[in-house]
Parts: C-alpha cells; structure tokens; sequence
C-alpha cells in the first residue's frame, strides 16, 4: 500500500510518521515551495504528548518547548479565580509542552526526513484536485505530473482544496462574531515563570498567554493573546498583521500586581490578527479511498490546543486501521470513529471554552470586583466546569493515563 499524504503541515508528518511506524508506504505533498515560520504558539497537552512520545519525537519537543507547571484564571481585575497543576505536576504519565509552532514543525519535519528520507516531502505541490477509481488515486497539483497511490489522505488544512471538491457549496468559514490577536513579548517570568494564564471575560477582552521559550539572560519570550467581540470579517490568515489601536483600549486598565496588560502587549515583537473561525461539522470525510485529517476534516477554534491534537489523534487512528483492513473499510471506520468526537468538540469550543470558568465568575459577579472567590462559587464548581471540557477533547487525566 501506498499513501498520498496532502499537506505537510503538523498533521500530513504526524501521519506519515504513523504510518511509516506501522510498515506503510506514503509521500507528503506540501502546496508551499518551502517552509517558513508561521502562527505563534501552540499548547501540547498530555494526550497529544503521549502519542508524540509514542512516535520518539518526545525529546526534539521538549528541547525547543517549555514544560508548563500550572494553570490559573484571573478575572479582569487580576483577582484570582482558580488554579491547578498541569502536566505531569497534575499526575499525568505524559508531559505537557507549550512550544513555537514553527519549532514542533521543525522537531517534526527533522524526524520525518531522518526515518522516510530527504525526499519524502515534494515542496510547491499545491493540490487542484484528487481523482479515484478501483485500483487507486490520483492527486492533481498546479504544477507538475499527477501523483497515484492507493490512498490520499487530505491534510491540506483549513482551505483545503480537496474538502472542497467533495463540498463544493460549503462557502465561507463560521464566524461567531470573535476576533483574536496574537504575539510575542519577551519579558521577565510571569507568576511562577511557568503559569498559563488566562483573564477576563470576552466582553472585557479575554487575555491569554504562556511561555514559549527560555533564555540564558533570565528572560522568557512569551506567547500571548486577546480575544474581543467584533462584527467584521476578514478571511483568515495565520500571518495577516494586526493593529494595536483596534484591541488596546480593552486593556489599557489592567495593572496588575502580576502584570502590566498593556505595557507587555505594547512590546510585542508583533501583532497577527485573525478572526475566531471555524466550519460546521460535516456528515462524512470519507468518499472511497479518499479522506479528511486534522483541519481539512474538522477546523475547529484555536483554543485548548485542540487543533493540533485532534489531528495527532487522527493520524494515530488512521494508521492502525489501514494496516489492518482493506482501504475502504480501513477509511469508514476511522471516520466513524473520529467524526462524532472531534465534531462535538468544535461545537464546545465556541460555546463552553477553556475559560469557561472566568465566564461563569463574571456572570454571577456582574462583572464586578469579589473579596473572596468562595463566597461566589465554590472550587468544586469550578473544578466541575474544568473537568467537563477535558472529558469532552479526551485529555482528563483518566483516559490519558489508562
């Protein structure tokens, strides 16, 4: 057998990683003409990381990423709502990373060209369209000859054009009225220099953010983000520059013990806009030995690191099941499999996120100032709210370590 992987993003070498793991042949075709830097940071949980640790690429993350200690929410005063351990400081078996994309992209795409070969990935073939029949694909580029294989398994991201050729009238993206804005500030540690902080509701402007690397000088480069309500829509690009004066204001009061808001946001080394997008599930990825993975099948907010892992999850699934029934089959189960999980998913994402727990404080505050967080709600409340959402995306410490 003979996989056509599209794409060579996270999940196109995650796949050819499984695959290659389990004895399985396959190509990787990337649209771009090379690989250049792109998003910012990227959160691997631990069920992402034991299947990255599974794949021996556990030691390539960790030497470019930061191992996170805790998670803790703040309101949009900086009073502290709730926090807890993360990673193996909560008890999983397995790490939890936050690291550059661009650097798990080079930990991956280093792995992949050592074990498949220098060649394995063909650069600038952007995929037009696939074509089937009983013994095989064909996937069709802009440029250069048709490629075949027994399987093309779309990995073509967001965009895909192999998502729309099977949907062809699914027109533009979900927008649910979010816009978000990105960056990184080096700065001194923050908190415990290891926090994944999060503060404030979406009506006053949701702040985000975590380290991503460590430097020898003490300083830390820090990804950070905020999320504010906003009509306009533009379309969505990883890399589009964003302006300071659209976001700032929402900010410009939160002086914190902690943090200056403003003042870090301000020294960003820049600003990437993009809109919260996503699309609504669909019925089915598979159409005969053809099939959707990662954002291709199921885009979903980026929020959680769901993104990344799901696609880790497919690509582990897809894999073993191709290596023990016939392509058809092999592709239906792994649909049916996947489909019902990541869809719920993306809906939870727009409506009960990560953060969930400051929403429901500043419901029941009025958005106001508390004395003390227990006479608002009590920590097995919100300890309720944040094990709901990990049981939803899989990574509550039960399933991860069993």
């Amino acid at each position: 057998m003979h996989v056509a992987i599209i794409g060579g993003g996270v999940g196109g070498l995650v796949t050819a990683l499984y695959l290659h793991r389990e004895g399985i042949s396959c190509r990787i075709y990337e649209a771009a003409r090379e690989f250049k830097p792109l998003g910012v940071g990227i959160n691997l949980l631990p069920h992402a990381m034991r299947r990255l640790s599974d794949l021996g690429v556990e030691a390539g993350i960790r030497r470019r990423g930061v191992e996170p200690k805790e998670f803790v929410w703040y309101n949009q005063f900086g009073q502290l709502i709730f926090q807890e351990p993360c990673g193996r400081n909560a008890g999983y078996t397995w790490p939890h990373v936050s690291i550059h994309r661009a650097d798990l992209h080079a930990a991956l795409h280093e792995v992949v060209t050592q074990r498949l070969g220098n060649d394995v990935v063909e650069m600038g073939r952007k995929c037009t369209r696939v074509e089937q029949d009983e013994r095989g694909v064909t996937v069709h580029f802009e440029e250069g000859t048709p490629a075949k294989a027994d399987v093309a398994v779309a990995c073509d991201g967001f965009h895909s054009a192999v998502r729309r050729q099977f949907y062809p009238n699914e027109g533009r993206p979900a927008f649910g009225g979010i816009n978000l804005w990105r960056g990184v500030t080096v700065n001194k540690p923050i908190l415990s220099g290891a926090s994944i902080v999060r503060a404030g509701p979406l009506r006053s402007g949701k702040f985000l953010c975590y380290v991503l690397r460590n430097h020898a000088d003490g300083t830390q480069l820090i990804n950070w983000a905020t999320e504010v309500r906003r009509d306009s829509f533009t379309e969505n690009d990883w890399n589009k520059p964003g302006k300071l004066e659209d976001f700032i204001h929402y900010h410009q009061d939160w002086h914190f013990d902690w943090l200056d808001v403003p003042d870090f946001i301000r020294r960003s080394e820049f600003i990437l806009e993009y809109p919260m997008v996503d699309r609504d599930p669909i019925e089915r990825w598979t159409f005969g030995r053809v099939t959707l993975l990662g954002d291709a099948a199921h885009p979903m907010y980026p929020r959680g690191g769901n993104g990344g892992a799901q696609a880790i999850l497919d690509a582990e699934l897809l894999s073993q099941l191709l290596k023990k029934h016939p392509v058809e089959q092999a592709l239906k189960a792994y649909e049916a499999e996947r489909l019902p999980m990541t869809s719920k998913i993306v809906l939870t994402n727009r409506s009960v996120p990560p953060d969930f727990i400051i929403e429901t404080v500043d419901q029941l505050t009025g958005g106001k100032p508390f004395k003390r967080i227990e006479d608002v709600v009590s920590r097995e409340k919100l300890v309720e709210i944040n094990e709901n959402y990990k049981r939803i995306a899989a990574w509550d410490l039960k399933t991860v370590n069993r």
